[in-house]
């Protein structure tokens, strides 16, 4: 199985540039050994359980939590089954079509 999860999450209540508390989140995914691509509004991770995906957004929560009275979070997520390395295989799929894509 695959489970692809694309969230955002930051705390709300610490000004205008979040960027010092959110290192801290993707600092943790980056420990945490899951597949994971850093975006300009969130972060994709690639797990082969819900149940692992879910965890990974939980232990986020954690670290802002400790650190601010309100935390934002916005979450998609695809699950498919029989199927894996679907976050690298997505994009060179585009890639063969319309050539290499800006990173």
């Amino acid at each position: 199985m695959s489970v692809m999860l694309n969230f955002a999450m930051f705390p709300t209540d610490k000004g205008d540039s979040v960027s010092q508390y959110v290192s801290k989140v993707i600092k943790h995914i980056d420990s945490s050994g899951v597949d994971y691509k850093l975006n300009p509004m969130g972060t994709t991770i690639e797990t082969e359980t819900m149940a692992e995906a879910l965890s990974i957004v939980q232990q986020s929560y954690d670290i802002l939590n400790e650190i601010s009275d309100r935390v934002y979070c916005a979450i998609t997520i695809d699950a498919q089954k029989g199927k894996g390395d679907r976050m690298h295989g997505k994009i060179n799929s585009i890639e063969k079509r319309i050539g290499e894509v800006k990173k």
